[in-house]
């Protein structure tokens, strides 16, 4: 599918966070962190706020050309990735001075544990030692969901990580999105993530394929 992607800029980030807040409002995830939908109605654009902040500043935002998509991504050096994660936990190793999920946490609603523990626990099971692109969110305009926008959004990347001879890394907070990352190559590395008394995450790993991309430009 042919879709028109830019980067978005600081001035994207009232879209964005419309779209990530639109996408993910009835996401299994956001109803465990946000149980009572009032309060998730009012809270969980906070939370797509605080997200897109971090990676305009850190990563890097593809955005669709008609603003029907976004997909957030973080470049991951080799080496010791703890503290970072989905859902606030991104960051620089993370020490005693920067504990970022409590600090999302104040930040967003200070009395909603839930905020804080799912940075922690997807910190928990983002893989070490290997450079690799993250997808830390995608959202696409739930209007314009099925018409194949956020695998192209995807696999955008992927074609310059099998270039480049990257891995990627996400985790699938639902079944339905789960099945496109198969499609898109990647595989369930390790135990799924079972929320306390919530839904299941799955971590999932994709080698690059670099003669995917030749073949695809020969």
């Amino acid at each position: 599918m042919g879709v028109a992607i830019r980067v978005a800029g600081e001035a994207d980030r009232e879209l964005v966070v419309r779209l990530l807040d639109g996408a993910f409002q009835d996401d299994p995830v956001s109803n465990w962190v946000f149980p009572d939908p009032a309060h998730r109605r009012a809270t969980h654009p906070k939370l797509m706020a605080a997200f897109t902040d971090a990676v305009l500043a850190e990563g890097r935002i593809d955005l669709a050309e008609d603003g029907s998509a976004c997909a957030l991504w973080l470049s991951v050096p080799a080496g010791n990735h703890e503290g970072e994660g989905e859902n606030g936990s991104e960051g620089d190793g993370g020490g005693a001075d920067q504990d970022v999920p409590a600090q999302l946490r104040a930040a967003v609603d200070p009395d909603n544990e839930r905020v804080e523990l799912i940075g922690r626990l997807t910190a928990d099971i983002h893989p070490e030692g290997r450079a690799h692109e993250y997808l830390w969110m995608i959202g696409v305009d739930p209007e314009r969901q099925g018409e194949g926008l956020g695998g192209a959004l995807i696999e955008s990347v992927l074609d310059r990580c099998d270039r480049e001879s990257v891995a990627a890394y996400l985790e699938a907070s639902n079944a339905r999105s789960r099945a496109l990352y198969e499609r898109l190559g990647f595989v369930l590395i390790g135990r799924p993530l079972d929320l306390p008394d919530g839904p299941r995450m799955w971590p999932m790993w994709r080698e690059p394929r670099p003669g995917r991309q030749a073949r695809a430009e020969g």
